[in-house]
């Protein structure tokens, strides 16, 4: 019988020789002799398991541990797969961290202050509650033919500006103008604006009595526009414009003044207007009309309606 007729005998092929062993046949005698060798590690790269990869594809993220398993069953010989994963952890419950987080702040938390937690400052000293006010001056100028009215009505000029806000007052003839100040004796903020416009109105050409008005009520202003801003005119026409506003004897003008409650005071082409912001208004659209060359019956029909509707609003 050949030797290896024997082997096969010995051990079929559906069983084949144990891992770790040889057979060593000896020609003299033809005897087989089953020798053990350790066993050698693969030289080549591990085979990997086509299973196990697509596993590893379908999972996004996995974790080290199972790589490392992964690894390993590579090198082993197959073997009946088995499940290597791993139960998956327990779920965090964030509500409850969430509480006791809140819990930490509720007892770390100070309690606010009265004031909604803003910043607090010291009293201030009774020293600082009295504040100095400055002095202020004021200087209107005086044109060169009103200095003269002004030095004769100077005591009728500057007794309303000390008695009524006062103010302390003097006239510089040097720089043609009244120069006023404030002093302790002044409790009004805007008394230095009220003198001045009443000096103001005093040099435009308006009467001491009338400018007077302009200390007691605080509805009165000043309004002062030329011919030539309503229509150009030049030499007779500019003359009998004037005329036509200031009328025979001033017959006119005063029956304007009385119908809006104004002061009117015609300066050459100049002219100023004294009285409140509807007043105005009223007498400036009489001037106009006479200026553009309306009849002064027609204005005095309008101003008669005009004057008719006051009546009846302040009723």
């Amino acid at each position: 019988m050949r030797a290896a007729d024997k082997i096969h005998s010995r051990y079929p092929l559906s069983e084949g020789p144990r891992d770790g062993h040889i057979f060593c046949l000896h020609p003299p005698s033809n005897t087989l002799e089953m020798v053990a060798v350790a066993p050698t590690q693969p030289t080549g790269p591990a085979k990997k398991n086509r299973r196990k990869e697509s596993k590893k594809k379908a999972a996004k993220a996995p974790s080290g541990d199972a790589e490392m398993a992964g690894v390993d069953s590579d090198n082993e010989p197959e073997q009946p797969e088995a499940s290597t994963s791993t139960p998956p952890a327990a779920p965090i419950d964030s509500v409850a961290e969430a509480e006791a987080d809140d819990d930490d702040m509720m007892l770390d938390a100070a309690p606010l202050d009265s004031n909604g937690g803003g910043p607090t400052f010291a009293p201030l000293p009774a020293s600082a509650g009295k504040t100095v006010l400055r002095s202020e001056t004021r200087r209107i100028p005086i044109p060169p033919h009103r200095m003269t009215p002004l030095k004769k009505e100077w005591v009728n000029v500057f007794g309303p500006l000390t008695e009524i806000l006062g103010l302390q007052v003097r006239m510089n003839v040097q720089r043609r103008c009244v120069e006023a100040r404030t002093s302790k004796a002044t409790k009004d903020i805007g008394a230095l604006q009220k003198g001045a416009d009443f000096v103001k109105a005093f040099a435009l050409g308006f009467d001491v009595n009338d400018a007077i008005a302009l200390l007691r009520l605080d509805d009165l202003y000043l309004d002062s526009f030329e011919i030539k801003d309503v229509k150009t005119l030049q030499g007779d026409h500019l003359s009998r414009a004037i005329g036509r506003i200031a009328g025979q004897d001033g017959k006119t003008k005063f029956t304007i003044e009385n119908a809006s409650r104004t002061r009117i005071v015609l300066a050459d082409t100049k002219i100023h207007i004294m009285g409140s912001f509807q007043n105005i208004k009223i007498a400036r659209d009489a001037i106009v009309s006479l200026i553009l060359g309306s009849p002064p019956g027609k204005v005095y029909a309008g101003l008669r309606t005009v004057a008719s509707r006051m009546r009846q609003r302040a009723l």
